[in-house]
């Protein structure tokens, strides 16, 4: 196979195979570069394992930011899929379809929830909570108008637009898109006594990750999210959970609130929802805070489509029979163990909760992205987060062999540097 080399957002990532080369090549000249992906150009996957355009097979440890919880090319998501695609796909809101109601209903159920407002992204799912908070908290608490106050945590990620990148500590997702949006106050994550500090009679919500994906898979101590919850009582005020990363299975529950035992007020849910086949998010909750809603006052055109809803459905039906759940909570114990062999060896610390690791690598040895390099180069797909921490996140359809192979090979990566 012969080689070249790429150019623009790929520049320096070393030599590639003609077909990808060109691919590179394409998006370079094409996309706007808010993305610096790994030069790996995906054409087809199945199960835990995708395939490039050279051929080239990688095992997947993203899963699309646990967005295909189910593995690529799930048979029964498929058939879902290919059985609505025939029928409807689109109606809108203007009108009642057949798919979305029975999706709503099984949903609720599955999360011990009673109201579910359909939308598309993770993003969306948040800008609504927030919204549905303010609202809440103007109608039924009582808050002074314009004065809601809703605290989050240092570290977070709940998504890019203009509002939530209003209260993110990331430089690269917040600097240069100012002027910022009021109503936020930031607390340390993790710190119940922080929070409670933050607290006043203009706070509607407490806006949390249950385990904060983006900032390294960063785990709580197992008493805070209980202790987020008395404080929200405390202040009459909502406990919403960011779960669009860390809910659906990846920690060996439907919810990672449910490892401590804790009842949000409010869910945002996303990624997984849709099977990896369509974009479906969703905020569930009591009726009491979301049926504050009225007609009108917010939508989406493709939020809770007939496609979206039939996709959901068959999603919600998999998690029913609760198989994904305990292949994360059979998988953990494997994945720490091989964790804890390469601390000392390359690796600094570690945390993992089910099939989800984050992994801080001796910052001598090279950033996070350099290691997420050598891995693709040996046929593992990792993603990296700040610094040198990167994230492993496989499709829950993985085998113990396929981790033991993935851990193996980063031992193998950090052993050579």
């Amino acid at each position: 196979m012969s080689t070249a080399t790429g150019a623009g957002t790929h520049a320096g990532t070393g030599a590639f195979g003609d077909a990808t080369a060109a691919a590179l090549a394409v998006e370079d000249r094409s996309l706007a570069h808010n993305y610096s992906p790994l030069p790996v150009v995906i054409a087809s996957g199945q199960g835990a394992w995708v395939t490039d355009v050279d051929g080239k097979r990688y095992l997947d440890g993203l899963a699309a930011y646990s967005a295909v919880n189910f593995g690529h090319g799930n048979p029964r998501l498929l058939d879902a899929a290919r059985a609505q695609l025939d029928r409807v796909t689109l109606t809108s809101r203007a009108f009642v379809n057949d798919r979305l109601g029975p999706f709503a209903e099984s949903l609720a159920a599955l999360t011990g929830t009673e109201l579910v407002l359909p939308m598309n992204t993770g993003a969306e799912a948040v800008e609504s909570a927030i919204k549905v908070s303010r609202a809440w908290g103007y109608r039924v608490k009582g808050v002074p108008a314009g004065q809601a106050t809703i605290v989050v945590a240092s570290g977070n990620f709940h998504g890019r637009t203009t509002t939530i990148v209003s209260f993110s500590d990331d430089p690269s997702a917040r600097e240069d898109f100012g002027p910022y949006t009021p109503g936020f106050r930031t607390v340390p994550y993790g710190d119940a006594l922080a929070l409670r500090e933050a607290m006043d009679e203009t706070v509607v919500a407490v806006l949390l990750e249950p385990i904060q994906g983006e900032g390294g898979v960063v785990i709580p101590p197992a008493d805070y999210l209980p202790a987020v919850r008395a404080v929200c009582d405390e202040f009459g005020a909502l406990f919403v959970a960011d779960e669009i990363q860390s809910g659906l299975g990846r920690t060996g529950h439907t919810l990672a609130v449910q490892r401590v035992g804790v009842r949000p007020d409010l869910v945002t849910l996303g990624k997984a929802l849709g099977g990896g086949i369509v974009p479906v998010s969703a905020v569930v909750g009591s009726r009491e805070v979301l049926g504050v809603l009225r007609p009108g006052e917010h939508g989406s055109t493709f939020g809770g489509n007939p496609l979206a809803a039939a996709v959901g459905s068959e999603v919600v039906a998999m998690l029913g029979e609760g198989t994904f759940q305990q292949r994360a909570l059979d998988g953990e114990p494997l994945l720490r163990g091989l964790l804890d062999e390469l601390v000392g060896h390359g690796v600094v610390s570690h945390r993992v909760a089910g099939l989800w690791a984050g992994i801080d690598i001796d910052p001598a040895l090279g950033t996070g992205k350099e290691i997420a390099h050598d891995l693709a180069d040996r046929g593992v797909l990792v993603k990296d987060t700040h610094g040198s921490t990167i994230r492993f996140a496989p499709p829950l359809v993985v085998t113990d062999d396929e981790v033991r192979l993935a851990i193996g090979t980063l031992g193998e990566v950090l052993a050579a540097r």
